[in-house]
């Protein structure tokens, strides 16, 4: 493959950041997902999950409610105040209608209870990344247009007045 073709497939390539303190479930989630052409790192705690987070964008961070040094939810709030376009999917092995409605409020874009089948997980981390894939065409979208309507009014302001005669 040629090195600008290596260059556009490695921009296309979708980060997850899973963040579970055990060690078996990130490696079980991890070994579906790398399969699939994502770029996965993990987190064992809410601290290692930001650190990891301030040096590289993720399109999507799974995170267990229950960790180590913090509530997944803090993390979620963390994660939405300083990266609102990523994708966040909550996971508990507790699930109570309190965390739902936590995870909710505090923008979670889904909520999963384990065990998860893997079939279940793939396609809500697919849609996930679907879904913020769809936001991002139409940011760009958007952009290119607002870009292309200032051109042609600083083009068109470039030129002599043209005079209409009937």
């Amino acid at each position: 493959m040629d090195t600008i073709g290596a260059e556009a497939k490695l921009e296309e390539k979708r980060r997850i950041l899973l963040v579970d303190d055990d060690r078996a479930i990130l490696a079980s989630f991890r070994d579906l997902l790398l399969p699939r052409g994502y770029d996965v790192d993990t987190a064992e705690t809410g601290h290692e999950a930001i650190n990891k987070s301030i040096t590289k964008y993720y399109n999507l961070a799974v995170i267990d409610i229950k960790l180590p040094d913090m509530e997944g939810t803090e993390l979620l709030a963390n994660l939405h105040k300083n990266y609102p376009k990523t994708k966040k999917i909550m996971i508990t092995g507790y699930p109570t209608l309190e965390t739902a409605v936590n995870s909710v409020n505090l923008r979670a874009d889904a909520y999963l209870v384990k065990p998860v089948p893997p079939e279940e997980f793939l396609r809500m981390v697919d849609q996930q990344i679907h879904e913020q894939s769809s936001e991002e065409s139409v940011t760009e979208e958007k952009v290119l247009d607002w870009v292309e309507g200032r051109y042609r009014k600083v083009k068109d302001k470039g030129r002599p007045a043209q005079v209409v005669r009937s």
